[in-house]
């Protein structure tokens, strides 16, 4: 599984942590096949890591499958990733991914 700031190329191990709290706020914005894409992006850009209120976020720009730069907010609740958020990447995100 894909450990906070280090890259994966297995899929088939991410398990993610869903439910009301943040099906809403993530699924209108990317499906589950486009953050399973962008977790498994082997250039990946991590970014910055916050707390809130106690709890480890991290954060990336990534590309799916299809060629959408995202960009990811999540945090992991034991051994599942919990996305926060998933947006497309701004016009100066996609130039940091494509710089790399």
């Amino acid at each position: 599984m894909r450990e906070p700031g280090k890259q994966s190329a297995v899929m088939n191990w991410l398990e993610f942590d869903w439910d009301e709290g943040n099906t809403d706020k993530v699924l209108v914005r990317a499906s589950k096949k486009e953050l399973r894409e962008a977790f498994t992006d082997p250039d990946q850009i991590d970014r910055e890591t916050y707390t809130v209120k106690g709890e480890k976020r991290w954060t990336f720009f990534a590309k799916t499958w299809g060629g959408r730069i995202m960009f990811v907010v999540y945090t992991m609740r034991g051994d599942k990733v919990r996305a926060i958020s998933a947006r497309d990447a701004e016009d100066d995100e996609k130039r940091i991914y494509r710089r790399g």
